[in-house]
């Protein structure tokens, strides 16, 4: 067997890594300085923090499109993570950038996701100036409320995963996560939409059937396939125009067919009552807030609303029936 240490790897990702992969020993380092690990790179040891955390744990619990399923295989926040985390490994690899730091950022980007999916971020963006972004709040669970003390560039890639935040991330790793997060949920939000009867196979656009193929495998395969070879060819992480242009058609079809269907608004109405009245109660009752779910220099609000986003579905569910469903015996 092989004993290699940081140093050593350190030198394989000079040696063996694209001049415009991110090297584990320039980093922009962490908020609190550290001694490195003697076998891990800074980026393994950002992968591993995030792996442990409970803010991760508690993914396999929130919703990725469909509230509270009753299905067994529809996909969750975290089979939804480990599937961004398998594409960006992928992609990364093939055009030699960093796989740890890819891997750190792929599997961090939606820790501060609330309960119910993107409403959530509807239901809590009222409440608080401005918008309230899983994005941001993803930044502040591993840095604050279950503090991680992770590299600037892996809060970076979290920071800017989702395609509207801006500026966008500072690596390429960061950029890559971006790719492999829509190429996942694309790929499997369409699945869950035909298992549950919401669309059909022939609903699908035919444009992104005759470029990304009949099945799930093969999309995934013909999507990071052109991420690949449009990056190989630009030097910077980029999807090729055919395919971007029939993704984003099929984004415009599933934001009409699925997410914003009369169905899906139903259910989104009742998660913002569910949330919005925990953000409220807990505001009013901020000592029952544990102080594990926020930081000790919060605000009654801003407390309520650290706990209420980092609930699980069932667990805000719960909590609600608990708080507002009257007792039989009252």
């Amino acid at each position: 067997m092989l004993r290699r240490g940081r140093l050593e790897r350190e030198r394989l990702e000079h040696d063996l890594l694209a001049a415009e992969a991110t090297k584990s020993d320039e980093s922009d380092g962490r908020a609190e300085p550290e001694e490195p690990d003697v076998f891990r790179t800074a980026f393994e040891r950002d992968r591993d923090r995030i792996i442990h955390t409970k803010a991760f744990r508690r993914l396999k619990h929130k919703t990725q499109v469909f509230l509270n399923p009753d299905g067994d295989h529809f996909v969750t926040r975290m089979t939804h993570t480990l599937q961004v985390n398998q594409v960006g490994r992928a992609m990364a690899r093939a055009l030699g950038l960093n796989e740890d730091l890819t891997e750190a950022i792929c599997l961090g980007h939606d820790v501060g996701h609330s309960p119910f999916g993107h409403t959530g971020e509807e239901a809590l963006s009222p409440l608080v100036d401005g918008e309230w972004l899983h994005s941001a709040h993803g930044v502040r669970t591993l840095a604050s409320i279950e503090p991680q003390n992770l590299s600037l560039e892996v809060l970076d890639g979290i920071r800017a995963h989702s395609w509207r935040i801006e500026p966008p991330p500072g690596s390429e790793e960061g950029r890559l996560c971006r790719f492999a997060d829509r190429i996942a949920y694309l790929t499997h939000d369409v699945a869950d939409a035909l298992r549950a009867d919401v669309i059909g196979y022939h609903d699908i656009p035919t444009r992104a059937l005759t470029t990304f193929g009949a099945t799930s495998r093969e999309w995934i395969g013909s999507l990071a396939t052109s991420v690949i070879e449009t990056s190989h060819a630009t030097g910077t992480v980029a999807m090729g125009s055919i395919h971007l242009e029939a993704m984003s058609e099929l984004r415009s079809f599933m934001f009409e067919r699925v997410y914003l269907s009369p169905e899906s608004e139903t259910q989104k109405q009742k998660a913002i009552v569910v949330i919005q009245d925990l953000v409220r109660w807990f505001t009013d009752h901020s000592n029952e807030v544990p102080d594990s779910a926020t930081t000790p220099d919060a605000e009654p609000l801003q407390r309520a609303i650290d706990y209420v986003a980092g609930m699980t579905d069932r667990f805000a569910l719960h909590t609600h029936d608990r708080l507002f469903r009257p007792s039989l015996l009252d």
